[in-house]
């Protein structure tokens, strides 16, 4: 059923909130995104792997002082990196005063998947929220070339300041925490400084921050996704800002019968296997591809929200919402078949049946443990 590890940071899923047609529903926090062979030992801090390892050592370049405060109105992720052609012609978009670049990509961190961005610590401080700009510990921290977490992160992952961590994407490095704090970007994780980013192998100018005082968002964000490029990923960050964070969206209009969010779908998808909680579905949607936000392909060839293998899918891929297709990409074909694929490895049967349903799904024993302390904490916030 399952790929191999994801290609290393070619690309980077955001927490937008949106329908379940356009894939991407935030039902609760980020969870752990597990390699097939994680046993979970690396949960304890520095633990060596196959593969080249780098340990870094700090330096001792400070950042510069807080000057000013921007305020962010919109968050771009590019599909490549943005050419300074593009960013010219952003610039002189009306109304948009000041802009900022970043190298982004998904990496592993203590086996989950983060969205880490690479940063020029003394210009990106201004961009975040005051209480995060005026730390200077955390900025410190990035100039000495370790990295700084949300605090949910931190949480997640039971991460401890001034402790190495594996951090993977080109290569494997261990480094320090630095600490934490609100970065004020929608499904945006971890910060390394600009050298750190490029050692980890992230790409080069793949997101951009925009200010633009008194634009209009909805023709703003138009102009951004032409000009950046239409498969660019472009988040309202005062919209997303006024959204709870960790609940499910408000239900929206859909055909007839299908329903208007990842976390209906789930449910009614559970339906289909007697005995499967919805709330295991949710835990492998967020864990495979955070609610249709990072669909594939993998580096194996998984594809889909659910993550399924062409063959797989060939087997258990169904028609969920009658349009005559069953589309591997689809969620409303690829949720159902999830279900259909679990129940008919025994998942209905609850206890080990699930565990084995669950491994089944993949082969990894901190994937089962993941996928059923996620489900536990999507029963206790929607209970």
């Amino acid at each position: 059923m399952r790929r191999g590890l994801p290609a290393a940071v070619a690309a980077i899923a955001l927490a937008a909130t949106a329908t379940a047609a356009s894939g991407a529903v935030y039902v609760v926090t980020a969870a752990p995104k597990t390699t097939p062979k994680d046993d979970g030992a690396a949960a304890s801090g520095r633990r060596a792997t196959n593969g080249p390892v780098t340990t870094i050592v700090p330096s001792t370049e400070q950042p510069a002082a807080l000057r000013r405060v921007v305020d962010p109105d919109f968050l771009v992720v590019a599909d490549r990196p943005v050419t300074s052609a593009r960013l010219r012609s952003v610039s002189q978009v009306k109304r948009v005063r000041d802009l900022i670049t970043v190298d982004a990509g998904a990496v592993q961190l203590q086996g989950g998947r983060v969205n880490m961005f690479a940063v020029d610590p003394s210009a990106f401080r201004a961009w975040t929220p005051p209480g995060t700009a005026k730390n200077d510990g955390l900025w410190n921290a990035l100039a000495q070339d370790r990295f700084v977490v949300t605090d949910e992160v931190q949480q997640q992952f039971g991460l401890r300041e001034s402790m190495q961590y594996p951090i993977i994407g080109r290569t494997q490095l261990f480094v320090t925490m630095g600490g934490s704090g609100s970065l004020g970007l929608p499904g945006i994780n971890v910060l390394v400084g600009r050298e750190m980013g490029r050692r980890i192998g992230l790409v080069h100018d793949l997101a951009l921050l925009v200010n633009a005082p008194g634009a209009d968002h909805a023709m703003l964000g138009s102009q951004l996704r032409k000009l950046v490029g239409a498969h660019s990923q472009v988040i309202d960050l005062h919209q997303s800002a006024t959204q709870s964070q960790g609940q499910p969206a408000q239900q929206q209009r859909s055909p007839a019968g299908r329903p208007g969010t990842y976390l209906a779908l789930y449910q009614q998808s559970a339906r289909l296997c007697p005995g499967l909680s919805w709330t295991v579905l949710a835990a492998i949607g967020q864990i495979e591809s955070d609610h249709g936000r990072n669909t594939g392909p993998s580096s194996a060839g998984a594809l889909g929200p659910m993550q399924f293998m062409p063959a797989t899918w060939r087997t258990y891929g169904v028609d969920g919402d009658g349009d005559g297709k069953a589309d591997i990409m689809d969620p409303y074909d690829a949720v159902p078949a999830a279900a259909k694929y679990l129940c008919a490895s025994g998942a209905g049967r609850g206890g080990s049946g699930l565990s084995r349903a669950i491994w089944a799904y993949n082969h990894s024993q901190s994937y089962v443990n993941n996928v059923l302390s996620l489900a536990q904490a999507y029963a206790r916030r929607y209970s």
